[in-house]
């Protein structure tokens, strides 16, 4: 079966076909980093960072994208709030960002831009759409795009242009009465006081947001990508301004495969502050291990809306215990394992359980069913706890463990938990490999070390002594 992507711009499912065989290039657009991350930053964080785990299981090689907005006005107004320089900002919270991506283990990006590094990219895209028409100067500096001028404006988000003239305000800004036409939006804004800035030939000022994800994705990706991701909400205008901006500079497609997860909603409400259901990933981190929150995220399909409340998130939890557990239970097997070359029967069972997988990957080449690809985990999961009430062998327990962490592993869902030390634990086999060494033992002070590394505890022998961090 071939893989097939929901394409927003074509409202249907199509079958993949890289630019480049056997190569993914994939942009996602990443967040705002004035604050914390939200768990609906989280949705299209943990979905297509499942996307790209697939495609790499299918065999591509996945060059992923994924930017840091670190200009922005709420960035500026926390900074003027705490008295410090935009960069303080910004980079605490990126640092931040990326301790809630480990938590719920989102891979880190082949590359995460920053825009701020890439102003030169952009003035340089800026001038070109100007050199070509698509770009002209007001009067105060500020560098707008002739919306007009890209004909096939709309055509992701399929709205009509004399629609938008006649009443959908979402591109219009402060300066509307320097433009040509109240549709054109910002390529470039003059600096207001207490804001950072950039000189360029029009004036002192800083990019407008859209500009800086068509010049990322243009550097690190090329002129063409594969898959351009992001959360519905981007349709328009961000994504939609991309495309003009970035097509009418390249006069190429901008990308073939447009993908957009749906939105999240808390307790049947859309997440808001001011209704008081708006919660950060590091709010549920207090309550649940952040793999219950990918578990629950993954448990729908990515284009369908998702409530989040407890109870869901309870039977998340559960759901995600039973495969744990079932680990957990190979793990204790393998312990005791009988023997170890397979018997027959488990010869024949080791065959059976090869089509979960096949039908895992039924599952997620029908436009990543991360829902029914889940499902196929648990029958997998029943499938092996009936097969091994009695213990095994070492090669079909082994087996059967493998099959559960492959399918797991393309979900991003970690599911064997790696036993935690106490700092009394650690210093006690500290003391233990010092006596070995003492005694010339130097096996067992090397399998110490060696546990411990296993266990994310790093040794250094100093003259003060054994030193040790965790990894």
């Amino acid at each position: 079966m071939s893989l097939k992507i929901y394409n927003t711009l074509t409202k249907k499912k199509e079958e993949f076909v890289p630019i480049e065989t056997g190569k993914v290039r994939m942009y996602v657009c990443g967040p705002t980093v004035y604050n914390l991350i939200h768990i609906g930053n989280a949705r299209p964080m943990i979905v297509f960072d499942t996307v790209r785990r697939y495609l790499e299981r299918r065999g591509y090689e996945v060059n992923y994208v994924s930017n840091f907005t670190d200009v922005d006005d709420k960035i500026i107004k926390k900074a003027l709030e705490e008295g410090v320089e935009s960069e303080v900002i910004s980079r605490r919270y990126i640092e931040e960002c990326k301790r809630d991506m480990e938590g719920m283990n989102v891979r880190p990006a082949t590359v995460h831009p920053l825009a701020t590094q890439e102003i030169d990219g952009m003035l340089e895209m800026i001038h070109t759409l100007i050199e070509k028409g698509h770009a002209y100067e007001a009067a105060d500096g500020t560098v707008y795009f002739r919306t007009r001028s890209f004909a096939q404006y709309g055509k992701l988000s399929h709205k009509n242009l004399d629609d938008l003239q006649g009443g959908n305000r979402s591109l219009l800004v402060s300066g509307e009465d320097q433009k040509e036409d109240a549709l054109d939006f910002v390529l470039w804004k003059p600096k207001k006081e207490g804001e950072p800035y950039w000189e360029s030939q029009w004036c002192q000022g800083r990019p407008g947001w859209h500009i800086e994800c068509s010049v990322m994705s243009r550097k690190y990706l090329g002129d063409e990508i594969d898959i351009h991701a992001g959360g519905e909400d981007l349709v328009f205008p961000h994504h939609e301004n991309e495309i003009a901006q970035s097509e009418a500079a390249n006069g190429k497609t901008f990308a073939r495969y447009w993908m957009h997860n749906a939105f999240l909603n808390i307790d049947n409400r859309k997440m808001s502050k001011s209704l008081g259901n708006f919660f950060t990933v590091r709010d549920i981190s207090e309550k649940y291990d952040l793999q219950v929150l990918r578990f629950f995220m993954l448990s729908a399909h990515y284009r369908s809306p998702l409530n989040f409340s407890d109870q869901l998130m309870e039977a998340a939890k559960s759901g995600y215990e039973r495969i744990v557990t079932s680990v957990d239970n190979l793990n204790f097997l393998l312990g005791g394992a009988a023997g170890e070359e397979p018997t027959e029967a488990e010869r024949a069972a080791m065959e059976e359980a090869k089509g979960f997988s096949e039908r895992f990957d039924e599952a997620m080449d029908d436009d990543f069913n991360t829902a029914d690809a889940i499902s196929v985990i648990f029958e997998l999961v029943k499938f092996v706890n009936t097969h091994v009430k009695e213990g095994g062998s070492r090669a079909f327990l082994s087996a059967m463990k493998e099959e559960i962490l492959n399918l797991s592993q393309v979900c991003g869902l970690i599911v064997e938990k790696k036993e935690e030390l106490l700092d009394g634990d650690i210093e006690a086999l500290i003391e233990e490999r010092q006596a070995a060494r003492k005694a010339k033992d130097f096996a067992r002070a090397d399998a110490i070390r060696d546990e411990l590394l296993g266990k994310g505890i790093l040794l250094e022998d100093t003259r003060e002594g054994v030193k040790w961090k965790k990894a």
